[in-house]
């Protein structure tokens, strides 16, 4: 695909031409769409609930059977045995996370996952016991730090520490994180900071984050619900602590899909960072032993609970099984160029009252566009709706729309960018 600075025109003829040399474009045809007057829905919400992969049916199906057929022999008979479903997910998450395969595991949901992981690495001792995190993180972030610190006795209006925008300003600079963590200093037990944004779609540093954490020997542990499967990262390689995520949004894995969990593997053998212990978090070959004594095993596997809920990851699978043949750097080019021409479509449009708060630049964002409406923002929300435009409203003026390159198309930001225009 080209640069994504090339120069735009805001005509259906060009955004279709654009379609016509996306080498991505016959992932779309893999996704089952919501349908409004019997045609598919302008779908602009992957990021709070990607599309169905078609293959989702044909996979359950299989289950379905194999469990018909073996019964509990199916933990070690089915076409994929259930004992160890949950390793079929390591190479592929690892090559959208940027981890070795033994860092990642699939496993419960997201803010299960924060919690364990923060058991683990928030170990408030003396002076060092505050946590570092970004102002209006999304409210299960909030909850979960909040009763983490309240666990460890500490009032969460001393010990939890936010960073907001300056006055006027809908972003937070990375280097206002960076002051506040130098500032912070020893006093610094975690920075846990959601990878993009959730409202504004901003997509923070978290390579250098990580870096000024461990400078004032701080764990740094990232939120990547927005992240994962929009962004590069490269969680191995910046040195990141730990990270979790949820796979229902860019992951297209269902509602409630199976989350994910990574810890860097300098982490593995060290006897000081402790963890829940659940059986299938034991190490596999005494599982069936039933002895006490938890033996971890080596990896972020051993963060796991309990078996793995192997029908809530059929949509996990057939969703990584494109992610591999799709792969992150074409997906990555895709969407820098989609996202730009969406941006570049609504900057035409003046006779509305709305700006786009997320980050203009695009190494700071992924495929969100979070537009603010000054006016009848809730108003605008319902026609784009009753046109046939599945898009998200946030309190109190925000609609976001994400353009995601696995299955929209540059057409599909023309016509939203034409439905605009109609509003008076």
């Amino acid at each position: 695909m080209s640069n994504p600075s090339v120069s735009f025109e805001a005509t259906r003829e060009y955004a279709y031409g654009l379609d016509q040399v996306d080498t991505l474009f016959p992932f779309r045809e893999r996704f089952l769409f919501p349908q409004h007057n019997d045609k598919d829905a302008l779908y602009l919400c992957g990021n709070s609930l990607g599309l169905q992969p078609k293959s989702v049916g044909y996979l359950m199906e299989k289950e379905l059977k194999d469990w018909a057929k073996y019964g509990v022999e199916g933990h070690f008979k089915a076409t994929l045995p259930w004992f160890s479903y949950h390793h079929i997910f390591e190479e592929r998450l690892g090559k959208i996370v940027g981890a070795v395969k033994d860092e990642v595991v699939a496993m419960n949901t997201l803010t299960v996952n924060l919690n364990l992981l923060m058991l683990s690495f928030y170990k408030p001792s003396g002076k060092r016991y505050k946590i570092l995190m970004e102002s209006d993180a999304f409210p299960s972030d909030q909850y979960a730090v909040e009763m983490q610190v309240r666990m460890h006795g500490y009032d969460p209006a001393d010990a939890i520490i936010e960073i907001t925008p300056k006055p006027g300003a809908h972003l937070i600079e990375d280097v206002d994180i960076f002051n506040a963590i130098e500032e912070a200093g020893d006093s610094l037990a975690l920075v846990m900071i959601g990878g993009v944004n959730y409202y504004t779609g901003q997509f923070f540093d978290l390579e250098n984050i990580t870096k000024a954490a461990h400078k004032v020997g701080a764990y740094s542990g990232f939120d990547l619900a927005h992240a994962v499967g929009n962004v590069p990262l490269h969680l191995h390689d910046w040195n990141v602590d730990f990270a979790c995520w949820c796979s229902y949004k860019y992951l297209n894995s269902g509602p409630g899909g199976v989350g994910g969990a990574f810890v860097h593997e300098r982490h593995f053998d060290n006897p000081q960072i402790l963890r829940l212990a659940g059986w299938w978090g034991n190490e596999e070959s005494s599982r069936f032993k039933m002895k006490k004594g938890f033996v971890p095993q080596r990896g972020a596997a051993s963060w796991q609970q309990s078996n793995a809920p192997v029908f809530n990851m059929v949509a996990h699978n057939a969703s990584l099984d494109i992610f591999e043949k799709a792969g992150m750097p074409a997906l990555r080019e895709k969407s820098l160029l989609l996202t730009g021409y969406m941006e570049f479509l609504l900057k035409q449009i003046t006779h509305l009252p709305f700006e786009i708060i997320t980050p203009s630049e695009t190494q700071r964002r992924g495929c969100q566009l979070s537009l603010r409406f000054y006016d009848r923002g809730r108003e605008i929300f319902n026609v784009l709706t009753n046109a046939g435009v599945i898009a998200d409203w946030r309190e109190p003026d925000v609609i976001r729309i994400a353009p995601v390159p696995l299955y929209n198309t540059f057409e599909d930001c023309y016509s939203f960018y034409e439905l605009l225009t109609t509003i008076e």
